[in-house]
């Protein structure tokens, strides 16, 4: 089940309920869930299930679920299983034969796609990178020639370190969505090239406070990459060639379509 991300007031309606009705709360951290129980004067018993102990914690819950019980899961904010734990207690209870019902509701990533005006709506959810900066460069090398935008969550104190990476993986020139600490007071939505970003966090320290959802723009696919070079080409010829000519021999360099060639060209020489 979904919990708010900040605003203690994204709690869905139906996930009151759920709450109010269930035996049990198994929970990431249960000092940050009794916060939330408590306001919205909640009583009902919690129960710890993290990274930590989510095997054993899990097959007590499924012999509590066999005797009729009902529990409720959630992380310590948004959708458990995301990123979070939870997603070996659902297996679990799965294999089990027993129901398990998704009760959704917030989520930071889909908060972030959701004002980050992608055009196409293709994504691809990675959620965090390694803590470590060679496995971290490993990874972004295995997703630097993936074409779709690219959802990752970091930690306040990598924030800068995983950034400066995706320089060095990706190149300076695509365009990185900055969304800090959605839902809260200082909610932040930023919008920069990779090459620009260091600046822009070192330009406020506090920039690198609070939860990070970075959305990165994908690969140039290939149309792309051929539209860029028959416009590089084009302009090369256009600086010693006249128009015509120019155009003639881009098309036949490239194989881009003349037509375009030429309207481009009429743009260029206008500018």
């Amino acid at each position: 089940m979904a919990t708010p991300i900040g605003n203690l007031r994204d709690l869905t309606l139906r996930a009151l309920d759920v709450l109010r009705m269930v035996d049990l709360v198994a929970a990431e951290d249960t000092r940050v869930t009794r916060q939330l129980l408590q306001h919205y004067s909640i009583d009902v018993k919690t129960t710890a299930v993290h990274e930590h102990n989510e095997i054993q914690a899990a097959e007590h819950l499924v012999g509590l679920l066999r005797q009729g019980k009902s529990v409720a899961l959630v992380t310590d904010a948004g959708t458990p299983a995301i990123s979070d734990p939870g997603s070996r207690l659902v297996r679990r209870v799965r294999e089990a034969g027993l129901r398990v019902v998704p009760v959704p509701g917030p989520s930071a990533a889909i908060a972030a796609l959701s004002v980050a005006g992608l055009t196409d709506g293709r994504f691809l959810f990675y959620g965090f990178l390694p803590a470590r900066g060679a496995g971290r460069r490993r990874e972004l090398g295995r997703l630097r020639d993936l074409p779709w935008w690219l959802v990752f969550y970091e930690a306040p104190h990598r924030a800068r370190e995983t950034v400066a990476d995706f320089a060095e993986a990706f190149g300076s020139g695509r365009e990185l969505i900055i969304a800090r600490e959605l839902t809260k007071l200082f909610e932040t939505l930023h919008a920069c090239t990779l090459g620009n970003a260091l600046a822009w966090f070192d330009a406020d320290p506090n920039r690198l406070k609070g939860e990070f959802v970075l959305i990165v723009e994908g690969a140039p696919s290939a149309r792309d990459t051929g539209a860029e070079e028959a416009e590089r080409v084009l302009q090369l010829l256009l600086g010693e060639l006249p128009l015509k000519q120019a155009v003639r021999l881009a098309t036949e360099i490239t194989g881009a379509k003349k037509n375009a060639l030429y309207e481009r060209a009429l743009e260029l020489r206008k500018d």
